[in-house]
């Protein structure tokens, strides 16, 4: 009998299957995003070049509270001015196994609104 995966398990699992398709390249870099209980963490990155371009969190922006849709929204806002600053518009969205929904579309709809493209 095969043994029970453990949630993050799964979730990596998932995002092993995602990432095969996914990629990040010089003209529209990958927006990886990753989700503790406390905190949400989100990466702009060029897959080609193996490079980090623009990063951000809830533990960088100082929020209270890093783990609700509110602080969710305050990186993806904050991801898509510095982003911008860079020259970046166009972005190809990894949700990093997690389900879009909650945190991580708050994240999304935030950097959408506020100028990235995807």
């Amino acid at each position: 009998m095969a043994k029970k995966l453990s949630r993050n398990q799964e979730r990596v699992r998932r995002h092993a299957r995602v990432r095969r398709k996914v990629s990040g390249t010089q003209e529209r870099p990958r927006l990886s995003v990753y989700r503790s209980n406390s905190h949400i963490n989100v990466q702009i990155i060029d897959d080609v070049a193996k490079e980090t371009l623009v990063s951000t969190g809830s533990v960088q922006l100082k929020l209270e509270n890093g783990g609700n849709i509110e602080a969710a929204t305050k990186v993806g806002a904050e991801v898509a001015k510095l982003a911008k600053d860079k020259g970046i518009t166009k972005v190809v969205f990894d949700r990093g196994g997690y389900i879009y929904h909650g945190r991580v579309q708050a994240l999304a709809e935030a950097a959408r609104e506020a100028g990235l493209e995807f």
